[in-house]
């Protein structure tokens, strides 16, 4: 009987089969309830469950069964599991950690019935695929942009779960396991790795279909590989498919799909979305559309399976099924078997005709002083330049080795790897993972998406040992380096070396079934000119054994660690250098094809000193048995350790032509401007800067090409040709641009070039009024040649990141006042990232701060998010994020200062210690209400409400202080207070300026009643109940009926000094309790502005942004001071409570009146839902116009609300930080989710709720 594989495969050689299309789909339209998704198993389960499509399986068995026979009877040979999220790692977000593999069991067992009803109705075999999504987590990218070395999974927890959900899919009867939309393919490598260990041991094989997702049209995955990348690192599991589905439509995965065809011999699957998304997240391509494109890659050899993915249905099924029906499958390619194929997010192929690999040698705590010293530190991210110089000069792999006794190794490799992830330009090569242990090398080989080289093994500790540690390196996808080394130990004499290796060859293919293009033998280069004559013979041995192994061992490379050659030479360079390009140069010739380098010092074997060539030919080659004591020698007149042996400036002395291919071949920047420059002088021989570059600069190029391809020089030297290169073609640049520029001119071009700095938008976010701080900033930045894009106020995060996509924006500015725009200022951050808007982001306003700009905001998004303090500080942060030149030194700036922040904020939470919320209650402040203070009836209950206030009363009562700071003017002690400004020395001049200018515009405000002040007050009855207030409609129902209206409190919970007496306050503590029997009162407020608005689109049409900030400062200083002359009257006139008080301003900017009059969202009560009470109960917006955004700021913006509290022992204070106790109590109290009160209460939570 054939395996299901055969049987596939049998099908896959005769035509193109046909995969289901989207289960979400499909369910959707089913418009299922919360109920539904519940079913009766789940009724009372503690987590929503609606959207967990895979628990359907169980309590909607007969939709998903439904919807896989409608997709089978459409044409699907095979249909997919609903196990897309079925890990305990994607349920936990449910809850149902504990259903995997139950769901997974379920769910093959509904596709396996449907699959079995359908074949037996048409007779033709239908299969079902486990699908495996790749979870909710990700092993290549940091869940914390300030922490890039931080993942919050591991791989074993991804075998682990893998295992869990492949047991229960082939327990419920699957033909094949699919792994699919991965984004990541660390992911995949260890779903790969769980399903090799399964059918290593408890199950028989099932052919594996291996699916990734190119998130864009770079044609790379969301951890940054590209197709071929993918494909080289997935494909040591043998998957009998391989391909493409999600993320894009059909016509922009089509390059994609070509490039992977083109590297693989495994079948291509190919299953996209219906189109891409439109504005509102769903697909519009009609099933026709898609077959039509699907049809055009089967006729042009493209697929082999074809199906559809998000937005697709039994009609897009159908119509595919149609399309393929009579096209011929693609023919897998037989691809060239000489390639050693690696991968880091490029591919790297190393084939016959590739020259000299360069394994960099530098990041090696035993090799490398610099290196060992960063580590030890703890200083992992300077470490990382170590990598980065060394991919500059040249490696095309990098080894990296972390065995000391002083580092916990697994730990320091997974760190540095994981480092290396987020470093592009670093993890683009493959990486060499380099250990004595093997716990170590299985560490790094853990944290690598792309296929990887083990360095290394040996059969030291005999056979059983080295087989074990060769399958596992199998089972994780990589190459592995043999040593040249056995139970008796290291090889030295060649037929000892042949002999090893030929051993490890024959156990590796044999036994372990290795790949022999996977296989690398280090020979041992041993240390010659030691003084001991047996060594002499060390690098004779190498090559010659290099030539044997490479004759008789087909597949296999050859590599070797190149600085033991010189290691009696250690301290100098220059010897060693030439030693090595020398060594090189000879055993290239007989076949090592890599080797651990430091790239960048490798010397070009012709222009080594004569001398000192021959020196080491006959160090080498053991010709002269003084050859040692000859090259020291040599050292000790000529270098001293000197990088470079013989330095002249002789070649100076040649024509500018001579000079620019000579410093192009040796790499030297120095003086190329000024010979450049002067060829390009030389207008008879080069009448355009073009002719320089295509003349001597193009001619040096081509020497340093042909001495590369001789293997006379390697690729460091080639990077160092490049760079000099580049720098003599950017001086020409200028001259070219010119000459172009003349060109247009001459043929009447009017193009015209962008004039501006940068662009800009700005925007007030969503739910919240208050601009003035970013139109100063906006007005400011105008001044410094940015185009500015305002978007106003109360803007949606769409609307924000369309007008940046639209204007082509350099960075956006968010500006926010109130404590709920945090929150939208996260979601925004949030969307750039995902919709990978890399631009960046400043932060600004009232309410936020750089420590939740640093804890909260930046982690969110991986471009640069800066707090901009204010207008002063916004041009320069600009000017720096847009000047290419030094921005990424500004942004890694950034990033250090803002991970420092970040450590110490979470440093202070640990530190910082908290009552609960019983023992706060117990030291909160109680008042003995029946012998003290006993409240007094206000003149009125209800409420009093005051039209067209007279401006003229409120003019005494501004404030200017708040003023000047709109203007940011400060002034400096003793010279900080109105009017005191006046007198500074630095300010004061422009303050009284400004001040004269209000003062000339608020007189045109209050005379032409261009500006008008409504407001509400209202007194009800009171009595405190623990930490709430209830309000009563009389006297007589306190206490005795419920309440009309409940303002809810909250507590101070921060632990104070020891010697401090002061109470745990909560604003309910000024309100007579329940059970003194005391009838209590509390007020409360809503004043504003009006006409604000309209007097700015006035001064807008005139392009006067000076009087449009003006007019917002004063509306302002008008809603404050009529806050605080209407408080005044409350207490002498409406409440009467203090009616004998006789302040004058001073007085009043002190607080030395009784009562307080504190406001929703700010210190004393945090959280602005308690306005919802306010406004319910005062009818607030019915009466006096003003009203509230979604995120509860006041419409208009010069607006105050607050309540009224009368007890003298009423003080304003700060709730602070608050503990979790007190969050879930307070949401019990208010009937709300704990989550929903974390919203709104996020600035005090002395917890972390990620």
């Amino acid at each position: 009987q054939k395996s299901v594989e055969d049987e596939i495969e049998s099908i896959l050689q005769e035509r193109i089969m046909v995969l289901d299309g989207g289960m979400g789909t499909m369910i959707q339209q089913h418009a299922l309830t919360e109920e539904d998704f519940r079913g009766h198993e789940f009724k009372d389960h503690s987590r929503p469950l609606k959207g967990n499509n895979d628990l359907l399986s169980i309590t909607q068995p007969d939709i998903i069964c439904d919807i896989h026979k409608e997709y089978l009877l459409s044409g699907a040979d095979i249909i997919e599991t609903n196990t897309f999220s079925s890990t305990r790692i994607a349920q936990a977000d449910y809850g149902l950690e504990y259903l995997a593999y139950r769901l997974n069991r379920v769910a093959a067992q509904v596709a396996r019935k449907a699959a079995d009803t359908v074949t037996a109705q048409t007779g033709i075999r239908r299969f079902v695929a486990g699908a495996m999504g790749p979870t909710n987590r990700t092993l290549s990218v940091s869940p914390s942009v300030e922490r890039p070395d931080y993942r919050n999974i591991t791989f074993d927890e991804l075998v682990e779960a893998y295992t869990e959900q492949a047991k229960g899919l082939l327990d419920g009867g699957v033909d094949i396991l699919l792994v699919e939309t991965i984004f990541d393919t660390a992911n995949a490598k260890a779903a790969l790795f769980a399903l090799q260990m399964l059918f290593e041991k408890e199950y028989a094989s099932r052919p594996i279909f291996v699916s990734g997702t190119i998130v864009d049209k770079s044609g790379r995955t969301l951890s940054g590989q590209t197709g071929e990348a993918f494909v080289i690192s997935v494909s040591h599991s043998k998957p009998l498919c391989i391909g493409l589905n999600c993320a894009l439509g059909a016509v922009e995965m089509r390059p994609f799909i070509e490039t992977i065809g083109k590297c693989t011999t495994a079948y291509i699957i190919c299953y996209p979305n219906a189109g891409l998304p439109n504005t509102f997240g769903g697909y519009d391509e009609t099933p026709e559309v898609t077959a039509e494109h699907v049809k055009n890659f089967a006729l042009d050899g493209l697929v082999n399976i074809v199906g559809g993915c998000c937005g697709t249905t039994p009609v897009h099924i159908r119509k595919i099924a149609e399309a393929v029906k009579f096209c011929k499958p693609r023919v897998p390619p037989s691809l060239s078997q000489g390639y050693m194929l690696l991968s880091g997010l490029e591919p790297f192929r190393i084939g016959p005709y590739t020259n000299f690999v360069n394994i960099g040698e530098r990041c090696n705590v035993a090799g490398s002083r610099k290196f060992a010293k960063l580590i030890m530190a703890g200083n992992y991210e300077e470490a990382l330049s170590v990598a980065k110089l060394q991919v500059e000069m040249g490696a095309q792999i990098l080894d990296i080795n972390m065995d000391d006794g002083m580092l916990d190794g697994p730990t320091a490799m997974t760190r540095f790897c994981n480092l290396i992830s987020s470093e592009p330009d670093i993890a683009k090569v493959p990486l060499c993972i380099d250990s004595s242990n093997f716990s170590v090398i299985e560490a790094g080989l853990k944290c690598c998406q792309g296929k990887c080289i083990v360095n290394s093994i040996s059969l030291k500790e005999g056979e059983e040992d080295f087989l074990e540690k060769a399958r596992k390196i199998k089972l994780y996808g990589a190459a592995v380096v043999v040593m040249a080394f056995d139970e008796v130990g290291q090889a030295t004499e060649t037929e000892t070396k042949i002999a090893i290796c030929s051993r490890a060859y024959n156990l590796l293919v044999e036994k372990v079934h290795f790949n022999p293009n996977d296989i690398i033998f280090d020979p041992n280069i041993l240390t010659i000119g030691t003084g001991m004559e047996e060594h002499n013979l060390y690098a004779i041995n190498f090559i010659n054994a290099t030539k044997t192994i490479k004759e008789t061992l087909p597949g296999a490379r050859i590599s070797g660690g190149l600085s033991n050659l010189s290691f009696s030479f250690r301290g100098m360079d220059a010897i060693r250098e030439a030693m090595h390009g020398v060594f090189l140069y000879h055993a290239i010739k007989y076949g090592m094809d890599m080797g651990i380098v430091n790239a960048g010092n490798l010397p070009v074997y012709d222009d080594i000193h004569k001398e000192l060539l021959q020196l080491c030919e006959n160090l080498i080659w053991n010709k002269d048995p003084d050859a040692t004591e000859k090259l020291l020698h040599y050292a000790q007149n000529h270098a001293q350790g000197g990088k470079k042996v013989v330095q002249t400036d002789e070649w100076r002395k040649g024509s500018v032509e001579e000079r620019l291919e000579y410093a192009l071949i040796k790499g030297i920047e120095k003086y190329v401007t000024a010979d450049t420059e002067e060829a390009r002088l030389n207008q008879e021989k080069y009448p355009r800067p073009l002719n320089v570059i295509e003349g001597p600069l193009m001619n040096g190029m081509k020497i340093v090409g042909d001495l590369f391809g001789a293997g006379k020089m390697f690729l460091p030297q080639v990077i160092k040709s490049a760079r000099v290169m580049k720098k003599a073609v950017g001086h020409l640049i200028p001259y070219m641009e010119k000459e172009r520029e003349e060109r247009r001119a001459k043929q009447g071009s009017t193009e015209e070039e962008d004039p501006y700095q940068g662009t800009i938008v700005l925007a007030t976010v969503k739910g919240d009024v208050h601009d003035i701080g970013k139109n100063i900033v906006g007005v400011v930045l105008g001044c410094n040649n940015f185009r500015v894009i305002d978007l106003g106020v109360m803007t949606p995060c769409d609307k924000i990141l369309r007008a940046a996509v639209e204007n082509r924006a350099d960075i956006i500015g968010l500006s926010g006042l109130i404590t709920p725009s945090l929150d939208e200022m996260i979601f925004v951050a949030k969307e750039m990232e995902r919709l990978a808007i890399k631009i960046p982001l400043l932060i600004g306003g009232a309410t936020t701060s750089k420590t939740h700009t640093a804890v909260k905001i930046a982690p969110r998004y991986s471009a640069p998010v800066v707090h901009v303090l204010d207008a002063s500080k916004s041009v320069v942060v600009c000017s720096q994020l847009l000047d290419d030149s030094i921005k990424d030194d500004f942004f890694e700036e950034i990033l250090e200062e803002y991970e420092e922040i970040r450590q110490e904020h979470y440093e202070s939470l640990k530190e910082r210690r908290y009552l609960s919320l019983q023992q706060a209650r117990r030291k909160g402040f109680h008042n003995n209400w029946l012998s003290g203070h006993i409240p007094v009836k206000p003149k009125f209950i209800g409420t009093k409400v005051f039209e067209d206030y007279d401006l003229k009363r409120l003019v005494e009562y501004i404030d200017w202080k708040p003023f000047f700071d709109v203007w940011q003017l400060r002034g400096k002690y003793p010279n900080r207070s109105f009017p005191k400004i006046f007198s500074d020395k630095t300010v004061g001049e422009e303050a009284k300026r400004v001040y004269n200018d209000a003062q000339d515009l608020l007189k045109i405000l209050i005379n032409e009643k261009k500006l008008q002040a409504r407001g509400v007050i209202g007194f009800w009855p009171a009595q405190s109940v623990q930490d709430d207030i209830h309000l009563y409609a009389v006297e007589e129902a306190v206490g005795s009926s419920e309440p009309i209206a409940i303002f809810y409190g909250l507590r101070q919970q921060a632990e104070k000094d020891s010697a401090c007496t002061d109470p745990y306050y909560c604003l309910s503590d000024f309100i007579a309790p329940l059970d003194s029997g005391i009838c209590d009162y509390l007020g409360l407020f809503a004043v504003a502005c009006f006409g604000v608005d309209d007097l700015c689109n006035e001064f807008r049409k005139q392009d006067d942004e000076y009087n449009i900030i003006m007019v917002k400062a004063l509306g302002d200083r008008l809603a404050e001071a009529f806050a605080e002359e209407l408080h005044e009257r409350v207490r002498r006139e409406f409440w009467a409570y203090s009616s004998s008080e006789q302040l004058d301003l001073s007085g009043l900017r002190k607080i030395k009146y009784e009562g307080i009059r504190p406001a929703p969202g700010y210190p004393s009560q945090p959280d602005h839902t308690e306005k919802l009470t306010m406004w319910k109960l005062a009818n607030i917006e019915e009466t006096t116009g003003i009203g509230l955004t979604e995120s509860l700021a006041m419409i208009p913006a010069s607006a105050v609300s607050g309540l009224y509290f009368s007890s003298p022992n009423s003080k304003y204070f700060a709730v602070g930080k608050i503990c979790k106790d007190q969050v879930e109590d307070y949401a019990l109290r208010k009937n709300l989710s704990v989550a929903e009160v974390e919203k709104w209460l996020e600035p005090i939570l002395g917890y972390d709720t990620e």
